[in-house]
């Protein structure tokens, strides 16, 4: 069975090595660079789990949709290359931090073991 993974990600490589990866797996990717696209996803798909990076320029960040899904239940991971400038948004989000870089691979099998388990 397929399903449908939101990858909030504002750097276009970064989102489509997260795209590919999931659907090497057999899945699907929908991608948001930022909040309200983030927030349509949701409203427009079933969304099994979502990658979330945290800092999304402009000094936005992913809370908005962190809290979005946690409201749903939703599964995420947070994905960033900035633990240090970020760290107390982090920690009151209360999900798994993979930082950046790492394989994609790595990023989706975590995702989809949580989302397995929800």
């Amino acid at each position: 069975m397929s399903l449908t993974y939101l990858v909030l990600e504002d750097e276009p490589l970064i989102a489509m090595d997260l795209e590919f990866a999931i659907e090497d797996i057999g899945h699907q990717a929908v991608i948001a660079v930022n909040n309200a696209e983030a927030r349509q996803a949701v409203a427009d798909h079933t969304i099994a789990g979502a990658i979330l990076d945290v800092s999304l320029g402009d000094g936005e960040t992913c809370e908005p949709t962190a809290k979005l899904l946690s409201e749903e239940n939703i599964p995420f991971v947070l994905h960033t290359g900035d633990l240090d400038r970020v760290g107390e948004h982090l920690r009151a989000l209360n999900a798994p931090v993979l930082p950046k870089p790492q394989a994609a691979d790595d990023v989706i099998e975590k995702l989809v073991g949580m989302a397995e388990k929800a």
